[in-house]
């Protein structure tokens, strides 16, 4: 399951990127994390939501790798 949710990040993280650039040409993938920078991201609802699921499948990474890691453990 891990590589297939890795697959989904970062398929995510290109389409993020990529309606970001389309709204400023120059944004970085450090800005698609951190778009406070540029209000036209801010108050983009499509871009909102994009990069809302980008964190969500995010937080299911992390919370998957906990899960795992406290097995490890048991």
């Amino acid at each position: 399951m891990s590589e297939e949710l890795y697959e989904a990040i970062e398929g995510q993280q290109a389409k993020t990127l990529a309606l970001a650039r389309r709204i400023v040409p120059h944004a970085t993938a450090d800005d698609i994390l951190q778009p406070n920078d540029f209000p036209e991201l801010e108050n983009n609802p499509e871009f909102r939501y994009e990069e809302g699921v980008m964190h969500g499948l995010m937080a299911a990474e992390a919370l998957f790798r906990r899960l795992a890691s406290a097995e490890d453990f048991s």
